[in-house]
C-alpha cells in the first residue's frame, strides 16, 4: 500500500536515480505528505530539495543514512529530524565522505586485480557527478561502470560476482562503528533509526547483541514498515521494537523506478501497536 510517510529514500546526491527536485515532485504525485531524503552519508539531497518541498507544500524532514560497521558487518543507521547545520552532523558528513573517498580507491584497486582489467576511478567518479563528487562514489557506480565496460551484463551480476557481500568490491574497513553514527545523530538533535535490520545476515542472537549496542548508544527507533518486506519480517521487527521500547519508522528505500513495483510510499501498513517515530515531531 502507499503511505503518506516515507522516511527512507535516495537521490542523485548519493546512489538514487532522481535528482532531489524530481524526487520531491514524484513524492507529491504519489500522495506522500511527509518525506525524509536519506542519502548515504550526506545531507545534500535534503538541502537541495528543501526549496522545492516548501513550494509544493510537502513536509521534508532532514535525513541521512550512515554507513557503519558492527561486528564486521555493514549496518546502516538512518538519522531523522536533526539539525543539518549542527557541528555534529557536519563532522559526520566530513568523516563519512572521507571514508567513502578512501574506500573508492581501494575498491578500484581490488576490482582491477580481480578482473585483470584496469578500473579507472575517474570514470567511476564521472558516474557519481564528476570529480567534485568523487567522495560520493558507491558500489552502484562501480557496478554501472562494469556494465559500461562490457564486463558484466547487469547490476545483479555485478553485485553477485564482484561487489556483493564477501566479494572483491565489498570494502567496509573504513566505516565507523555503529555507536559513533548513533552518537552523531543524537548530538545533532535527531533520532537514530536502525535501518532494514531484517536484511542483515545475522543470527537472532547476534542481531539482539547489535540492538543492545544500538540502544546503549542512544538509538531510538527501528524500521517496521519497509519497502517490500513480508509479514514475517515485519513481525520480527515489531517484536524487536517492543522488546527494546523503540519507536517505529517506515520507508520505501526508493532509489529510482524499477521493475519490481517499488516506488515512493510503497511499504506494508504501519503497525498500530508501535509508536511512530514522528509522534513527537512538531
Amino acid at each position: 500500500m502507499t503511505s503518506e510517510f516515507d522516511l527512507h529514500c535516495h537521490t542523485t546526491a548519493s546512489d538514487g536515480k532522481l535528482d532531489p527536485a524530481d524526487l520531491v515532485l514524484r513524492a507529491c504525485e504519489r500522495g506522500v505528505r511527509t518525506l525524509a531524503i536519506t542519502d548515504h552519508d550526506t545531507v545534500d539531497g535534503y538541502r537541495q530539495a528543501l526549496p522545492v518541498a516548501q513550494q509544493q507544500g510537502l513536509r521534508l524532514i532532514p535525513g541521512i543514512e550512515l554507513s557503519t560497521v558492527w561486528g564486521g558487518i555493514n549496518v546502516h543507521i538512518v538519522g531523522l529530524n536533526f539539525d543539518p547545520d549542527s557541528e555534529a552532523m557536519r563532522e559526520a558528513e566530513r568523516d563519512q565522505l572521507e571514508a567513502r573517498k578512501q574506500r573508492s580507491v581501494i575498491i578500484a584497486d581490488k576490482l582491477s586485480k580481480k578482473l585483470k582489467h584496469e578500473i579507472l576511478l575517474e570514470d567511476v567518479q564521472a558516474l557519481a557527478g564528476g570529480a567534485e563528487g568523487s567522495e560520493l562514489v558507491g558500489r552502484p557506480h562501480f557496478a554501472q561502470h562494469l556494465i559500461n565496460e562490457g564486463l558484466v551484463p547487469d547490476m545483479a551480476t555485478a553485485f553477485k560476482k564482484y561487489l556483493g557481500a564477501g566479494k572483491a568490491g565489498d570494502v567496509k574497513a573504513s566505516w565507523p562503528e555503529t555507536e559513533q553514527a548513533v552518537k552523531w545523530i543524537v548530538a545533532a538533535g535527531g533520532t537514530a533509526v536502525m535501518a532494514h535490520a531484517h536484511m542483515y545476515k545475522m543470527t537472532r542472537t547476534k542481531l539482539r547483541a547489535c540492538m543492545d549496542d544500538f540502544v546503549d548508544a542512544g538509538g531510538g527507533a527501528i524500521e517496521v514498515a519497509y519497502g517490500l518486506m513480508d509479514r514475517d519480517q515485519q513481525g520480527q521487527m515489531c517484536s524487536i521494537a517492543k522488546d527494546y521500547g523503540l519507536k517505529g519508522s517506515c520507508g520505501s528505500d526508493f532509489h529510482g523506478p524499477n521493475k519490481f513495483g517499488l516506488d515512493l510510499g510503497v511499504m506494508p501498513q504501519f503497525p498500530q501497536d508501535i509508536e511512530p517515530v514522528w509522534s513527537d515531531w512538531n
